[in-house]
């Protein structure tokens, strides 16, 4: 049997949500973040997991990199505000965010965001944080080159 996982991450635990191609729910738990915790969870599905999905959130690289590490190669990383959660829904829980998760992987609908490599991540989360402080504070923002080659600095509107 096909099984597909929905990862909820928060900042102490994730939320599993396990279920088939036919939208069956398989298994549920609420797990704290200790990766030895987590692979004991879904060791028992290991064979049947065809893909698992886990929501970006600032904590996610440890999840991933430590489920790829032990062979679950199949890792989706889905773009939260890219989801659009369907129209009515009155109240949300870790639980349907997880299998909601897992639906729309097994629909291939799944907005993904790219799993940078260990070795690329450095560049750019600094690169990240770098434009971060351009927002905070356009007084620091690099120089511009008009066409002819002349160096000026862009004029900002609180000067």
């Amino acid at each position: 049997m096909e099984l597909y996982a929905g990862l909820d991450l928060h900042s102490r635990n994730t939320y599993i949500g396990i279920m088939d191609k036919t939208f069956n729910r398989v298994f549920k738990k609420r797990v704290p973040n200790h990766l030895e915790l987590i692979l004991q969870t879904l060791d028992p599905f290991r064979d049947q997991i065809k893909g698992f999905v886990v929501e970006s959130t600032y904590n996610w690289y440890c999840l991933i990199d430590g489920l790829m590490d032990e062979g679950y190669s199949y890792a989706h990383l889905a773009n939260p505000s890219a989801i659009k959660q369907y129209e009515g829904l009155k109240h949300s829980d870790d639980q349907r965010d997880a299998f909601f998760l897992a639906q729309l992987l097994i629909l291939g609908i799944l907005p993904q965001g790219y799993i940078y490599p260990k070795k690329d991540r450095p560049v750019r989360d600094l690169a990240r944080k770098r434009m971060s402080f351009f927002k905070i504070c356009p007084c620091h923002e690099p120089p511009m080159v008009d066409p002819l080659g002349t160096l000026y600095f862009v004029k900002t509107h609180w000067t």
